[in-house]
C-alpha cells in the first residue's frame, strides 16, 4: 500500500482509504455486521491506514463497528468522522446560518459521542458534514473547534463539501481554518480540478476524494436491469432513466481498458489517484473481496497522459442527489 502526505497534518495516510458509509445501518439495504468487521480487518491487513466515517452513518453504528474491528485487529489507524447538521434539511436551505446548522453545543455533543462510539481518547479528524462559505464570518463554530482542540478531543479539523459544489469551500481553504476537505471527485465529476485542488495545494490542505465510483456506477458492474434495495441510496440515485444512461456512459469507458487497467473500477480509482492534490480516496467496501480489489490499485503508477486526456471527454455535470 502506497502512502501520501495528508496536507498540513503531516500524517502519512494510505492512498486507498476505507469509506465506511455503507457499513452503517439504513442507507444501503441490509448489512451484515460480521462481514463489515471482516472487511475492515482485511483492509487493515492490506495496509489501509485511513478510515472515513460519520455519526450519521447509522446513528453511530459505523463508528461502533470500527471500534470492534480495531479490538479484533489489535491496533488502530487514522479515523475521520463528521458532525451532522442540526437542521433536518440536507443540504441546508439557503439562508441557514452556521449557528443553526452547527451550534457550539451540538459540535461538542457529537464529538463526545463519536469518541465514545470509537472508544477513543481523541478524534484524529473531526469534520462538519456540510459546509457553506458564508459561514466563515461566524465565530461560534470556530470557537467550539478551538476548544475541542485545546481539550485534546480532536487532533485535526476539516469539512465535507456538499454534493458537486467544490466552489462552496474556496474561501474556507484560503482562510487557514481547516486542515482537510472532503469532496466528490471521479471520472464524471472532475470539477474540483478547476479551482479547489489548486487552492488546496497552495494552502497545503489535505484532500479526501469521495464517491470515486459514482455510487456504484463506475464499478462497471451495474446493468440497466440492476435492482436496488427499497429506500436505498442507490435506488434513489439511479431512479427513472438514470441507471440506463449511466451504464451507457460507462460502456464508453471500456475502450480505455487494457494492460494493467483491466476493470472500470480500477480505472476509476486510478483516475482519482492520478491527481497530485488527492491525499486519499475512500471507496465504500462492504466485502473483503471488494477490499482486496480496491487495495490492489495502489501501486504508485498514475494513469498515463494519453489516458487522462481521453478521460476529460467523459466529464458529466449533473446532480443525481436531487
Amino acid at each position: 500500500m502506497e502512502h501520501r502526505r495528508f496536507g498540513r497534518t503531516g500524517v502519512q495516510v494510505s492512498e486507498i482509504g476505507f469509506g465506511a458509509w455503507g457499513i452503517g445501518k439504513g442507507w444501503w439495504g441490509e448489512t451484515d455486521d460480521k462481514l463489515s468487521i471482516g472487511s475492515l480487518i482485511r483492509a487493515l491487513e492490506l495496509g489501509v491506514t485511513f478510515i472515513d466515517t460519520a455519526h450519521a452513518y447509522g446513528d453511530g453504528h459505523s463508528e461502533r463497528l470500527i471500534a470492534k474491528a480495531f479490538k479484533e485487529a489489535g491496533h488502530r489507524v487514522f479515523v475521520a468522522t463528521k458532525v451532522p447538521p442540526k437542521s433536518a434539511d440536507w443540504p441546508p436551505k439557503p439562508g441557514t446560518t452556521a449557528r443553526q446548522a452547527f451550534p457550539a453545543d451540538w459540535i461538542t455533543t457529537h464529538t463526545e459521542q463519536s469518541l465514545r462510539n470509537l472508544e477513543a481518547e481523541r478524534l484524529d479528524l473531526q469534520q462538519l458534514h456540510i459546509w457553506r462559505d458564508e459561514w466563515l464570518g461566524e465565530l461560534e463554530w470556530q470557537e467550539a473547534v478551538y476548544r475541542l482542540k485545546q481539550q485534546g478531543k480532536i487532533r485535526f479539523f476539516g469539512v465535507s463539501i456538499m454534493d458537486h459544489q467544490p466552489g462552496s469551500a474556496l474561501g474556507l481553504v484560503k482562510s487557514g481554518l481547516v486542515d482537510t476537505v472532503q469532496v466528490i471527485y471521479n471520472i464524471f465529476d472532475q470539477s474540483p480540478e478547476e479551482a479547489l485542488f489548486p487552492l488546496c495545494r497552495a494552502h497545503d490542505v489535505g484532500v479526501i476524494a469521495r464517491v470515486p465510483f459514482d455510487e456504484g456506477g463506475l464499478t462497471g458492474r451495474l446493468t440497466p436491469d440492476t435492482t436496488f434495495p427499497k429506500d436505498s441510496v442507490q435506488g434513489f440515485y439511479f431512479r427513472g432513466d438514470r441507471l440506463r444512461e449511466t451504464c451507457e456512459r460507462v460502456d464508453r469507458l471500456r475502450p480505455l481498458l487494457g494492460g494493467e487497467i483491466k476493470t472500470v473500477a480500477q480505472l476509476a480509482l486510478k483516475f482519482c489517484l492520478s491527481h497530485p492534490a488527492v491525499s486519499t480516496v475512500i471507496p465504500g467496501m462492504r466485502r473483503p473481496e471488494h477490499v482486496e480489489a480496491n487495495c490492489s490499485v495502489s501501486d504508485s503508477r498514475p494513469l498515463g497522459p494519453q489516458t487522462l486526456a481521453a478521460l476529460r471527454a467523459h466529464a458529466w455535470p449533473r446532480n443525481f442527489y436531487q
